[in-house]
């Protein structure tokens, strides 16, 4: 919105001598700034007054584990509300658009993604615990729409981006014709993707991510934090990736317009921080499926579009760790005829059981996310 006006009244700007002021406005660092401070700003006001609706309501939740220890360890967390993720979400959606070009057709894919997800996500919470019925929708249901989000991105994705995307020419071509690149980390050049293998990429990323997420969401701060882990590194990577400069010196893939994705990563990590004020132990709201569905489905939007899924993969791999160790475990336990891997999945709550406390466990998680991060950044320049 602001951008908006900033370019499209640059006339009037000028004639009245205000163009030196609002000029500013144009420039993508200072508007993923100011989306940082603007969404973690609307968390911090808006949150305590929507959390004590959530109270009120008695949103909180019910789920209980088949591990007596833990549900005596969470056995207090009962009456702490969930569904905080719908603040999340207007704090993210409301800093993309004020500072964000809404014009952008990967900001408007964006916000696509947090809107689907977090209306899925929310029917989900609100089905469990308000409605209390059915235990919140099945799994094979939120798969579905998951899906759906997944192949209405890559579609859109691939008609756009494959007549856009650069590849430096030191990589062997510069343009891919009808493919989109796939990077790899410390390997020069990408494998090229044609439409049936990316819509499968596609549909990995974004319901792979948005489950990881939602996987994590289950010890006070642990997927806020390691959120913001990974978009701090994404927030960098999409402003490289839309210099054509940065990204060709990088051997990046370079993507036109995709460094606006910088503001709106901007957004969602402001709105993660503020979150992860109120959500640090001892948390008094929960983001729920309302905001972990939409945060692993927006990050893994962002991987898409700039082509570094893999990446995504190795930043986020804390979220990694969770979702595999519950793979694993189900599958071990239904080929072993109910022999287990681990004390307990996901796996925080295996070290849980092992004797950690939940602020170690947390800590200890925010670290590995951290040394994630460090691997991931490093892989860009070591190809």
């Amino acid at each position: 919105m602001i951008y908006w006006l900033a370019t499209h009244f640059e006339t009037f700007w000028r004639d009245h001598g205000l163009w030196t002021y609002v000029n500013v406005f144009r420039y993508q660092t200072f508007r993923t700034s100011m989306a940082v401070l603007t969404s973690f700003l609307i968390m911090m006001l808006i949150a305590p007054r929507i959390v004590l609706v959530l109270l009120r309501l008695r949103v909180g939740s019910s789920v209980d584990f088949d591990q007596e220890k833990i549900n005596e360890l969470y056995a207090t967390k009962r009456s702490t509300p969930s569904m905080g993720g719908l603040i999340i979400v207007i704090a993210l959606l409301v800093a993309t658009i004020l500072w964000a070009d809404i014009g952008n057709f990967y900001v408007f894919l964006g916000m696509l993604t947090v809107v689907w997800l977090g209306a899925l996500g929310f029917v989900d919470d609100y089905l469990k615990m308000v409605a209390k019925s059915r235990g919140g929708l099945r799994s094979w249901e939120k798969f579905v729409f998951q899906i759906g989000l997944a192949v209405i991105l890559g579609a859109f994705l691939w008609k756009h981006s494959c007549p856009e995307v650069r590849l430096p020419p030191s990589v062997g071509f510069e343009e891919l014709g009808r493919a989109l690149p796939l990077s790899l980390p410390f390997w020069k050049h990408p494998i090229a993707l044609t439409l049936p293998l990316f819509m499968i990429v596609s549909v990995a990323v974004v319901a792979g991510t948005s489950n990881a997420v939602n996987l994590a969401d289950g010890m006070d701060g642990l997927a806020s934090g390691a959120m913001a882990i990974v978009t701090m590194v994404f927030l960098g990577v999409t402003y490289v990736a839309g210099r054509v400069d940065y990204s060709m010196y990088l051997l990046f893939p370079h993507v036109p317009g995709a460094g606006e994705l910088s503001v709106y990563c901007g957004a969602i990590l402001g709105a993660v921080l503020g979150f992860l004020w109120f959500n640090c132990h001892p948390a008094r709201v929960f983001m729920g499926d309302t905001g972990s569905l939409p945060l692993g489905g927006a990050i893994g939007l962002v991987a898409l579009v700039i082509r570094q899924e893999v990446l995504l993969f190795i930043v986020g791999g804390v979220f990694v760790m969770e979702a595999f160790s519950v793979v694993l475990q189900v599958a071990y336990f239904k080929l072993s005829g109910g022999r287990r891997i681990f004390l307990m999945s996901p796996i925080h709550h295996h070290f849980q059981l092992k004797g950690w406390t939940e602020t170690q466990t947390v800590v200890r998680f925010w670290l590995i996310g951290a040394i994630c991060a460090a691997v991931a950044l490093a892989t860009l320049k070591l190809r």
